[in-house]
């Protein structure tokens, strides 16, 4: 498997007619194989908008997943993990997407123990202290604070929470929104403003428990709520900043690059999964005095999202492979972000549309991907940010 970390791939694998390499394609049967035996038979008991498993029933899952080797895998093996390639990120976060949960709880959490990129780059002591746990698995999973009210698209500009040096501690007053797993985290990765402009931007670990923090669930339309945090007055050890003062945003800005080619894998995957199902049901649907599969509006709206999903997936591909040889992916990932995200929308909003009054039911998972679906459009940098971001590259 050494030859699925970053360090290790070489150009000219992705060849002829554009099939993974092998040892690729392996790690993603191995994960298809314990999706169809381990997870599906758990999901099926699970209630519509379930956000969890019971933990008698995610630790055995989890202890699986390590003995199969499908643990920590992003991260790096220094720090004891898996250290997948951003290619076998993508593989793997595709396959592990093919669930009910999946759009927010791939392999229903089977696959746990990564801390917050961020953290890699954090002293030893630190990540002694709050990343070790959670690859060790004895930790929760920590939160990601960086988007705020006043827009979280354009961080460098939008962050406005304060924090303010007192002798050895600093002092956080504002609020972050739209932060994921903030209530049940221990600690969190927080970006605060220290400075003007990028250079002004700090990163802090934030523990649950000190004085000041609060939260506050925000409802959307999605299955997974994420909350609003609230700092007043929280004071934090100086030596919780992670990097230099004023570092921050520089720290973070090749993982949120990274991040947005391993996002779309998750939507294209529970796309994958309802293209399958609408198939499945137009060859058994009788309508008409014949199958619904024999229907020509039916088969283009097949055919279509095959075509789109074909070209999302190797547009992802391409991104993780160029990210892996070392390239400039900004422009890359932004396409595959994109591009990704809103094909899933669609493919998922017709198979809706082919399953009829039916694929509005909770009885079947269609309804909940599509509103989950329309939350990943929007994170990791709404739709419309990526096209900026690429007619900036155009237009240079």
């Amino acid at each position: 498997m050494s030859s699925l970390t970053s360090d290790r791939v070489e150009a000219g694998q992705l060849t002829g007619a554009w099939e993974l390499p092998e040892e690729f394609r392996m790690l993603r049967d191995t994960v298809r194989r314990f999706m169809e035996t381990e997870v599906h038979p758990l999901e099926e008991h699970l209630p519509h908008d379930a956000t969890g498993l019971p933990r008698e029933q995610l630790i055995p899952l989890q202890d699986k997943a390590r003995r199969l080797g499908l643990w920590a895998m992003q991260t790096p093996e220094e720090f004891g993990g898996a250290g997948l390639s951003v290619l076998g990120q993508v593989v793997v976060a595709e396959e592990a997407a093919k669930c009910r949960m999946g759009a927010f709880f791939p392999a229903l959490g089977a696959f746990g123990g990564n801390p917050p990129n961020v953290m890699f780059k954090a002293t030893p002591q630190q990540f002694a202290k709050y990343a070790r746990p959670i690859i060790d698995g004895t930790g929760t999973k920590a939160y990601t604070a960086i988007s705020e009210a006043s827009g979280g698209s354009d961080p460098a500009r939008a962050i406005k929470l304060k924090a303010t040096r007192d002798g050895d501690h600093y002092v956080l007053n504002g609020a972050k929104m739209w932060t994921s797993h903030a209530d049940s985290a221990d600690w969190g990765v927080v970006y605060a403003r220290t400075g003007e402009g990028r250079g002004g931007i700090s990163c802090f670990i934030v523990e649950k428990d000190t004085p000041g923090l609060s939260f506050r669930r925000i409802g959307v339309m999605a299955s997974f709520s994420p909350f609003e945090v609230h700092f007043d007055d929280v004071r934090i050890p100086a030596e919780n900043m992670i990097g230099a003062e004023g570092k921050g945003f520089a720290l973070a800005s090749d993982f949120l690059i990274y991040g947005r080619i391993i996002y779309p894998a998750g939507p294209i995957g529970i796309a994958q999964t309802a293209l399958d199902m609408a198939c499945r049901w137009a060859k058994d649907r009788d309508v008409f005095g014949g199958k619904l599969a024999e229907k020509q509006g039916i088969q283009w709206m097949l055919v279509d999202s095959e075509v789109e999903l074909r070209a999302a997936r190797l547009l992802m591909y391409q991104a993780a492979w160029n990210a892996d040889l070392g390239k400039d992916v900004k422009v890359d990932a932004s396409v595959a972000k994109l591009y990704g995200t809103e094909v899933a929308f669609r493919v998922v909003d017709r198979c809706i549309q082919i399953h009829g009054a039916l694929g509005l039911a909770d009885e079947l998972p269609l309804e909940r991907w599509f509103r989950d679906l329309r939350v990943k459009r929007l994170g990791e940098g709404a739709t419309e940010v990526q096209r900026v971001v690429v007619a900036r590259k155009l237009l240079e």
